[in-house]
């Protein structure tokens, strides 16, 4: 892989002269904002509500650092550290101080300190510079995490902890991880999906941590469920298990209140959880699925898998792309020579691919480079590897 896509946004002075001295400067990284599928809401960002069924750019800026796909919103930080959202804001998931809904994107607040976001079903995370956690959106689970059930139209601060690291939101859920290792959920707890081993009716309206271990690597929360890996490369899930989701051997009904180990391997890179599958990349550049085929989310044209299965024989796939919580029947993935691969629903033109045809195995959206993609529930949302 070309040196420079180890870096996101713009280079740093340093960086670059670093580059140029290994021989891979290749030029200045344009990290152009593309946007595909349902756009009912705006969600896609372009100024309109029509859907389109191929990549269409967001603006003309390059200068997108983190953007993610939420239910029918997106949101993303800039290389600047500002943070912005679009589409749907029924409760203020768009955390702009409002319930209308933006068709382009719209700064939250004017903060330059954003470092992190996940965006729900219809709530938002966001991590600062500094370490301390953030939400907004609805509330009635206890999803926004502070202590209460009251929606929020802008950024509440979680605590006052400034040891948060990475952070997925469910979809009526969160979880997050701190720079300590140690694992944390709040909000809906239905079929354990907080893996707090308790009552699946017990939600939580502040953090909670998952166990006391003090390993965990990432965490991607779903629809119901979890999945993490550790930092020794074990892959983990709990919740709701219909269907093979949790990748535990078992396709009937199962829920897991506390975190369960998929299978005994320790390669697992990255993983994300489209509606009723989990997605993942190995350390060897595999990519593997388990959950329900059905419509495709799972890159399979077989029935659902219980146990981790590989998605064809290559060896050359680099990361997963982020995945809605759950609500989203189609997933995706990055190769290491940057390009985009989108399988399963298509009925808004979500895969990119020209057309609203279902896909059961991985097709390539278009001919560009990308350094980071995220599928909300009909719509994607990605940013060019690109330079000039």
């Amino acid at each position: 892989m070309p040196q420079w896509k180890q870096y996101s946004g713009i280079w740093t002075p340093t960086q670059q002269l670093q580059a140029i001295a290994a021989g891979t400067w290749t030029g200045v990284p344009q990290p152009e904002l593309y946007a595909w599928g349902a756009n009912t809401d705006g969600q896609l960002g372009i100024g309109t509500v029509v859907n389109t069924s191929s990549p269409i750019q967001v603006g003309t800026e390059a200068d997108w650092s983190v953007v993610e796909a939420g239910g029918d919103f997106s949101a993303g930080i800039k290389t600047n550290g500002t943070i912005w959202g679009w589409g749907e804001n029924q409760y203020g998931n768009l955390g702009i101080n409002s319930i209308q809904p933006q068709s382009s994107p719209t700064q939250i607040g004017a903060l330059s300190n954003w470092s992190k976001v996940s965006p729900g079903n219809l709530h938002c995370l966001a991590i600062k510079t500094d370490g301390t956690l953030w939400a907004w959106g609805r509330n009635n689970q206890g999803q926004v995490g502070t202590n209460n059930t009251v929606s929020s139209s802008s950024p509440v601060q979680i605590g006052a902890l400034t040891t948060w690291a990475n952070i997925s939101a469910g979809k009526a859920s969160s979880y997050a991880i701190k720079t300590d290792g140690t694992i944390w959920s709040w909000g809906n707890n239905f079929a354990g999906g907080l893996g707090l081993n308790s009552p699946s009716a017990t939600h939580v309206s502040s953090p909670v941590q998952i166990g006391a271990l003090t390993n965990w690597a990432l965490v991607s929360g779903a629809n119901y469920r979890a999945a993490a890996i550790k930092t020794d490369g074990t892959m983990w899930g709990w919740g709701n298990g219909n269907d093979g989701a949790l990748g535990i051997g078992n396709v009937s009904p199962v829920y897991r209140s506390s975190p369960i180990q998929v299978g005994a391997l320790t390669n697992w890179s990255t993983v994300s959880t489209p509606q009723n599958a989990c997605i993942s990349v190995k350390t060897d550049n595999t990519i593997w699925s388990w959950g329900n085929s059905t419509p495709g989310g799972r890159g399979s044209g077989s029935p659902a898998a219980s146990s981790p299965v590989q998605i064809g024989a290559l060896t050359d796939w680099a990361k997963v792309i982020t995945s809605a919580n759950g609500v989203g029947s189609f997933g995706g993935a990055i190769k290491t020579d940057g390009t985009l691969w989108l399988w399963g629903t298509n009925s808004s033109g979500q895969l990119g691919d020209g057309t609203v045809t279902l896909r059961q195995s991985p097709i390539q959206v278009g001919t560009l480079s990308w350094s980071s993609a995220s599928g909300g529930k009909t719509h994607t949302v990605a940013v060019s590897a690109e330079t000039n």
